[in-house]
């Protein structure tokens, strides 16, 4: 019961981003690059000013802690949160660019090839263990995912870098887990700020003057980008890696329905059967978690049969 709060973090967090592209498709005809500037601006600010208003206790907090611990534990926090900072914001960039310039499909792609490589980051480089069900979870969502690539070279390609990079920002801040996660994230983003900040003069459009692209940035900055990403990070306290990112299908199964309900994409029955099999590969996937509440009713029955 424990770690349900962390799974339903984790889903929570996936569960809105599978409406992400309901926040991007409105602005499309806007740079991908003025898209991301406004929104790492944007995040940057209002986390700050969160914390700074609401979370002063806290900061000091995790300034103590971080005061007294080890150099060399000082410095793998220190580069685990820059260097999460900056394939974070290849990540942000490269999805807003295929979203809004290759195709939905092309972004649900990636984070359906997301959990494997996640899966498979992990293991490698965290020796996470998994059950032979879940290998077999994983081994449904290759060959979902195989199924989908076929004959969509640009698709595959633009897919594999923006799910390498969310895969190895999951991995990475699996093992960054000392300190709060929202500061964390807040120090991430103004990383990112302080990154692209000289390239905002000189690659920058216009300053934005519809209020439809403030309205769809304030939905990116608080349920696409704030409440996601801290929900995210939360989730991989209590829960590994390859779990966290299989869960991932399930902002993918809302973006293969949004592009087909509600922006007319063309959907194959191959598309539909290899969607159906990713659904399973979660199901397999979390079994244990899925039916242990079953279980133990079960096991709570047979006891009170046996009194």
């Amino acid at each position: 019961m424990k770690k349900h709060k962390y799974y339903l973090a984790a889903f929570t967090a996936f569960f809105l981003w599978g409406f992400f592209s309901l926040g991007l498709k409105p602005i499309a005809h806007y740079p991908s690059l003025d898209i991301l500037f406004y929104r790492v601006f944007c995040s940057a600010l209002t986390m700050t000013a969160i914390n700074l208003v609401f979370r002063k206790k806290n900061i000091r907090k995790n300034w103590n802690t971080f005061s007294v611990m080890p150099l060399q534990k000082k410095r793998s926090i220190a580069a685990l949160t820059l260097i999460g900072a900056v394939i974070l914001s290849a990540n942000w960039f490269i999805f807003i660019y295929v979203v809004n310039h290759v195709s939905v499909k092309a972004g649900s792609l990636a984070y359906l090839i997301c959990p494997i490589l996640t899966t498979v980051f992990a293991f490698f480089l965290l020796h996470e263990k998994l059950t032979n069900w879940q290998w077999l979870a994983v081994s449904i969502s290759a060959f979902s995912c195989v199924i989908l690539s076929a004959n969509h070279f640009q698709d595959i390609f633009y897919s594999l870098v923006v799910a390498t990079t969310f895969a190895l920002y999951l991995v990475s801040q699996r093992k960054n887990s000392e300190l709060d996660k929202f500061l964390i994230l807040n120090i991430q983003l103004l990383f990112i700020a302080l990154l692209i900040l000289p390239f905002y003069p000189k690659y920058s459009g216009a300053i934005p003057t519809e209020t439809l692209f403030y309205l769809c940035l304030f939905s990116i900055v608080v349920f696409f980008t704030i409440v996601p990403l801290f929900l995210n990070l939360y989730a991989l306290k209590g829960i590994n890696s390859s779990t966290v990112g299989i869960l991932m299908y399930i902002n993918q199964i809302i973006n293969f329905g949004l592009a087909f309900f509600y922006f007319n994409e063309q959907i194959s029955l191959v598309q539909l059967f290899s969607y159906c099999l990713i659904l399973i590969s979660i199901i397999v996937f979390n079994k244990n978690i899925i039916f242990e509440k079953k279980s133990k009713s079960e096991e709570i029955a047979v006891v009170s049969k046996s009194i």
